[in-house]
């Protein structure tokens, strides 16, 4: 009777293990188990278009997201870059992630460095990175609805969209070019640098670009489904900084953040 107290006491105290192991790795990282997440796409905006608080306010945003889910003991940086002031270098959003690998909520490889992030070769270019609709997930492991995926006939309407989670949000905040470097001085891709929520002055050209009085900031898709080349880090610009602006193209002010450890 002893000895089988004893095996119940064992296996008592072994399924009472088990059974905190999986919520230990959801508070730790947001999934169970396995490889932790050193990437994801914001599930929220900051909510001021363009307007993120600079850099320092957009990485605070990340981080702040990757406490929520348990992930919060990683340095989290936003992908973006900044342009060239009087005084001010420009800061590359390649420059500010770290190193790679880069993994997503479920633990599915991103990309393994910079150099296959970005295509940084002919043949890396040709492959492509692992970033797509089913793997640009959310700190909360989900996909982010994009092109298509809801009939929502007021998805462009930001009092509208506010409301409605399930609307096409896929145009990503980067304010890069391809290679993950920023743009030269001149023409603003980046919504002065991050800071702003203007919109060009009614009236002028309805384009989705930047130039002289047009606010603009560069997008990308995780998805790839979309405007301009389809690119997941520099496809097209956006009419305007404002939330307004940003959701007329089916954006709502979210981007990436990477782990930089």
């Amino acid at each position: 009777m002893e000895l089988r107290m004893k095996i119940v006491l064992v296996l008592t105290a072994v399924l009472a293990l088990s059974a905190l192991a999986p919520s230990a790795a959801i508070a730790q990282y947001g999934l169970r188990g396995g490889t932790p997440m050193t990437f994801f796409v914001t599930s929220e905006p900051i909510g001021d278009g363009a307007n993120l608080g600079g850099l320092a306010g957009a990485d605070a945003h990340c981080q702040k997201l990757a406490q929520v889910v348990g992930a919060g003991d990683r340095t989290w940086r936003a992908y973006l870059s900044t342009q060239a002031l009087p005084g001010q270098p420009a800061v590359n959003a390649r420059d500010r992630i770290g190193t790679g690998p880069w993994y997503n909520f479920d633990g599915v490889m991103i990309a393994r460095d910079l150099a296959q992030l970005h295509g940084d070769t002919i043949e890396l270019a040709r492959m492509g990175n692992n970033l797509t609709k089913r793997t640009g997930l959310t700190e909360k492991g989900q996909i982010v609805p994009g092109l298509n995926d809801y009939q929502v006939p007021r998805d462009s309407d930001w009092e509208y969209t506010k409301t409605t989670p399930y609307t096409n949000r896929h145009e990503m905040l980067t304010g890069s070019q391809l290679d993950g470097r920023a743009f030269p001085p001149g023409v603003d891709y980046t919504c002065n640098n991050w800071t702003s929520n203007r919109d060009p002055a009614p009236g002028g050209p309805q384009v989705l670009e930047g130039g002289p009085g047009r606010p603009n900031a560069q997008i990308g898709f995780p998805d790839r489904n979309g405007g301009g080349n389809g690119s997941w880090n520099s496809s097209h610009g956006t009419s305007g900084c404002s939330q307004t602006a940003l959701n007329r193209t089916h954006g709502v002010g979210m981007f990436y953040c990477f782990a930089t450890n």
